[in-house]
């Protein structure tokens, strides 16, 4: 790459380009509702907006971008193995179970399917790993490497707008060469996303697997879901590639219609048999406000749909999860010496918040330097973990065993790169940091492996003081990888 980066622009070019962009974000479904407040004007959720986006790709490191994508397939087949590793879920959630009423009720299920006998043995995975760049301190930035944020084992979302940015990336550099010098941004370092063909691709899979002609997927949405056209473009891929059909429904919808077949225990949604059953909702505490929609979850579980996740997947999600695999010798009892060494190197610091003497140590650290470290409770979805003076609060608010459903993790620290975020129409200007996340799709019949592959990627971009990552949580925007 030569030149200054982001390209530097007059005014009236920042404004032309901004422009051609929204109009293809609007053009091509990189679009969000907007928040109610604004849809006033318009009846049955009519309005929309251009999803936030970058106005530029982003530059990532191509040796780190490879990286990730090689582990993918190995967490995709770990996360299965957890996942019939019946003494390690009971072992992990003891030291959940009183402290976390969302993972006991999660638990609570794993437990009464597994004594009723399970129905499917078939699983599918839609799996996202997370990663941002790490910078030794005094290290140079081209030093950078990946270090895992998390792994996402449910509703991993924006497999359906990130491929569309990338679009956008290379639409704005084939239209417009982004009114720069030529060399500053190439063609082949915009690389291909396949999150929308590899994410659908597997739920086809899935659904090749259960075989029943004229059945469905369901996909579980939340009310009143913003991000709904991330999750269309799934559904429209899976109608148009496969020919296969997809509802959307919630877990109140389900407790209300929804039955099970007595002779083969198959999940009927309004009279339509269900293949694969695929949640986009359902990893929150705020998903289950009543008791009908963890009657609607037990029901899915008990059916014998293919569920994406199911629930051993996602206990397997759970935060405690990453830090127990973290100690010494844990996931060489499922991987290979040397592919367990592979994923470790991506590892940051990961420490338990319990009552053994590392979970002591580590209460220690945090409370002597707080702006080192990040809290992480089990909770997907953006905006949960805690920094800096704010451990110190949640450490001392916390008594006893409360403090075990959280774990500790260093903070990543990644070197600040400058590019323009498009949020509402505005151009934001700044220094930002980018998380990146690659896909995989993963199906087990029970007894073999039918696929594992990567699915495309997700890179999201903040501004460099923010914390939390997420997108529909409002503190990103959705990006491309320039690779360099």
């Amino acid at each position: 790459m030569t030149g200054s980066y982001p390209p530097n622009l007059s005014q009236q070019s920042l404004h032309t380009l901004r422009e051609a962009a929204i109009d293809y974000a609007l053009a091509n479904g990189l679009v969000v509702r907007p928040t109610v407040d604004k849809q006033i004007h318009f009846a049955n959720n009519a309005a929309v907006t251009h999803a936030p986006f970058s106005l530029f790709p982003t530059p990532f490191p191509r040796r780190e971008f490879e990286k990730a994508q090689k582990l993918q397939t190995t967490w995709n087949e770990l996360i299965h193995h957890l996942s019939q590793d019946d003494a390690f879920l009971n072992e992990i959630m003891d030291t959940l179970k009183e402290v976390d009423d969302f993972m006991e009720r999660l638990f609570d299920i794993y437990k009464k399917v597994r004594s009723e006998g399970i129905k499917q043995k078939a699983a599918l995975g839609i799996h996202r790993c997370d990663y941002l760049l790490h910078l030794a301190e005094g290290g140079n930035s081209a030093d950078a490497i990946i270090q895992q944020v998390e792994y996402n084992t449910i509703a991993s979302s924006f497999g359906g707008l990130s491929a569309i940015a990338g679009e956008l990336h290379r639409f704005l550099l084939q239209a417009t060469d982004y009114e720069c010098e030529k060399g500053t941004i190439k063609p082949e370092n915009l690389p291909e996303n396949t999150s929308i063909s590899g994410i659908a691709g597997g739920i086809a899979e899935a659904y090749n697997l259960y075989n029943v002609p004229g059945s469905v997927v369901l996909m579980v949405i939340q009310p009143g879901e913003r991000n709904a056209f991330d999750q269309r473009a799934i559904e429209y891929q899976l109608l148009k590639k496969h020919n296969i059909r997809l509802i959307r429904r919630t877990l109140s919808d389900i407790e209300e219609r929804g039955q099970l077949d007595p002779e083969r225990s198959a999940l009927i949604m309004d009279g339509l048999e269900v293949a694969v059953t695929y949640f986009r909702a359902g990893y929150s505490p705020d998903d289950h406000p009543t008791e009908k929609q963890w009657a609607a979850r037990l029901l899915i579980e008990r059916s014998f749909s293919i569920k994406c996740p199911n629930i051993a997947y996602q206990l397997v999600g759970a935060k405690k999860v990453q830090q127990v695999l973290a100690i010494p010798g844990r996931i060489e009892k499922y991987l290979d010496e040397s592919v367990a060494n592979e994923l470790r190197e991506s590892f940051a610091g990961l420490y338990p918040l319990d009552h053994t003497e590392v979970g002591q140590q580590a209460y220690q650290m945090a409370l002597a330097n707080p702006g080192k470290y990040v809290m992480k409770p089990q909770r997907e979805g953006g905006g949960n973990n805690l920094y800096g003076d704010d451990i110190i609060i949640e450490l001392k608010r916390l008594e006893g065993k409360r403090l075990d459903a959280y774990i500790l993790m260093d903070l990543i620290r990644s070197p600040p790169l400058k590019n323009i975020m498009v949020r509402e129409g505005l151009l934001i200007q700044g220094d930002v940091i980018s998380e990146l996340g690659i896909y995989g799709a993963y199906l087990h019949d029970g007894e073999k492996q039918i696929l594992n592959e990567r699915a495309g990627h997700l890179l999201r971009t903040k501004g460099h003081g923010t914390n939390e990552g997420g997108v529909a949580a409002g503190f990103a925007v959705i990006d491309s990888p320039l690779l360099l």
